[in-house]
């Protein structure tokens, strides 16, 4: 493919402004429910993530891209970008697809390599929801003997934040857990695979604190000492782990724990950009900034294959796995979903999973009664989930839901489970090509008037997928031309917009004829 290359040399911000057709996507993916990008304000990657993935990446449907290598603060319009540093900007063809597949190509090309299979082909279950800081050994087995018993497949089991005595040891509490690694076992025994969530963190009065502090393995304050971060958790030292021998004593202090415990691996979380703002720091690397400290949080990832980010600096077209930011338990919330993972894919993120069904922020579901629970949001969520490449679950279905209301999202792990022979046949495509599995209908079907349609998607070449994201019982569905055929048997021709009714145990999907 010809390369056009535009350089922009000028050391003032870049501004531009295209034809009204253009449409542009990129930056954030937890700004993807905002793109294309129309009227927005100004964004700053170097201390905003938006509570996910970034990449300095635009791409426009009319097959242009732009790329820096250094985080930058943008703005945006219809049909135009403003950025705070010069782009490299590069007309690659005439469609979104083109765009991404050359940029791909040059700054984040697929290595061949994927994640455990078992995140595509499985349900995950994450026990945030049900015992948030409360990690133990009773409740994780109560609640993953429940996933079996009431006919949901085992899959990845991922045991959240608190399970250690504190950050930066990997111990588990022994208050709380009597015999982990019997429990571990037992979950291995009934078919799951088990992580536990990590972060960079070290709590600054620890025997770990001052032993990596001895070491330098720690990021140090200006005056040399040890810097103390403010982070969600509270204030803690942090891993150097821009410091090549850092990064290596970290990776075998986790492989002692999988040695100790079990444990296949680990939810990597809170390498946030915006946590190395909180405060000065001096880096092993002292040309590292923010979203350095991002890379090589996640470049940790790369030595297990059972892993998860929420928050990652490029890295596009590695087998890390990348999941949506927390979600309130809400409409908006799911409205959110395919527009985000939409640009997951764009920005070289296939490996990636919607948050989790119902939503994953925790104080959303603080003082709701179980019988007050919009059960129909439940359904629906998990609906977004089931044709998605990962499908995660954190609240109890069982414990929220009806009889006949726990059938339907069951139905839905099911569809999940049944389309994993399709949904791994386009993960190994992304492995190998870069090319997203799950993708926005411009990036499939080229200026046919479809950017701004952002309640369907298309699940790799084959799948038109339009749940339903609102209260409602029916929804208007857009099919591209050609001849399409529902997962009920029905015909469409397509190049229309049609009406159709969709009860809540029905997630309407069109096969391409």
């Amino acid at each position: 493919m010809k390369r056009i290359i535009f350089l922009i040399s000028s050391i003032i911000p870049l501004s531009f402004v295209l034809t009204a057709q253009s449409r542009w996507w990129g930056a954030a993916v937890g700004l993807g429910h905002e793109q294309p990008y129309t009227d927005f304000r100004t964004f700053n990657l170097m201390t905003e993530d938006a509570n996910n993935q970034l990449v300095p990446l635009f791409l426009s449907s009319d097959g242009e891209y732009m790329w820096s290598d250094n985080a930058f603060s943008f703005s945006a319009k219809l049909g135009g970008i403003e950025t705070s540093v010069p782009m490299e900007r590069v007309k690659a063809g005439t469609t979104l697809r083109e765009a991404y597949i050359a940029a791909q190509a040059q700054y984040f090309p697929a290595d061949g390599q994927l994640p455990d299979s078992l995140f595509f082909t499985r349900p995950q279950y994450n026990t945030w929801i049900e015992l948030m800081y409360n990690q133990n050994q009773e409740d994780i087995l109560r609640y993953a003997h429940a996933i079996i018993d009431n006919g949901f497949p085992a899959g990845v089991l991922m045991i959240d934040d608190n399970w250690q005595r504190y950050y930066g040891n990997f111990s588990f509490k022994a208050e709380r857990f009597p015999d982990a690694k019997a429990m571990i076992d037992e979950l291995h025994q009934m078919g799951f695979k088990v992580m536990v969530w990590i972060c960079p963190f070290v709590s600054p009065d620890s025997p770990e604190a001052r032993a990596l502090a001895d070491k330098g393995y720690l990021l140090k304050s200006p005056d040399g000492g040890t810097a103390v971060l403010n982070w969600w958790n509270g204030y803690s030292a942090c891993y150097d782990l821009t410091n090549p021998e850092a990064a290596k004593y970290f990776i075998d202090v986790l492989r002692n724990a999988q040695a100790e415990y079990g444990i296949d691996g680990f939810k990597f979380d809170a390498g946030d950009n915006n946590c190395y703002a909180s405060a000065p720091w001096m880096a092993y690397d002292h040309s590292a900034t923010n979203v350095d400290h991002t890379t090589s949080w996640a470049k940790i990832g790369l030595e297990f294959p059972v892993n998860e980010y929420r928050a990652c600096w490029k890295l596009g077209g590695r087998p890390l796995v990348q999941r949506l930011g927390d979600k309130d338990y809400s409409w908006e919330a799911v409205q959110s979903l395919i527009p985000q993972m939409c640009t997951a894919g764009l920005l070289g993120y296939a490996f990636a999973c919607p948050d989790m069904v119902g939503g994953g922020q925790f104080t959303s579901f603080l003082n709701i009664d179980e019988d007050k629970f919009d059960q129909a949001h439940i359904i629906r969520s998990a609906q977004v989930h089931a044709l998605m490449p990962m499908m995660q679950f954190s609240v109890a279905p069982w414990r929220i839901l009806s009889k006949e209301n726990l059938a339907i999202v069951k139905n839905m792990a099911k569809l999940h489970a049944d389309f994993a022979p399709y949904i791994m046949q386009y993960a190994r495509k992304a492995a190998t090509t870069g090319e997203p599995i799950v993708r926005p209908m411009e990036y499939q079907f080229p200026h046919q008037g479809l950017a701004d349609v952002k309640d369907q998607f298309m699940l790799g070449d084959k799948y038109l997928v339009t749940p339903v994201v609102t209260p409602a019982l029916s929804r208007k569905v857009v099919l591209p031309k050609g001849t399409w055929r529902d997962e009920q048997g029905r015909k469409y021709k397509g190049g229309k917009t049609y009406t159709i009714e969709v009860p809540l145990s029905r997630l309407p999907y069109f096969e391409k004829l």
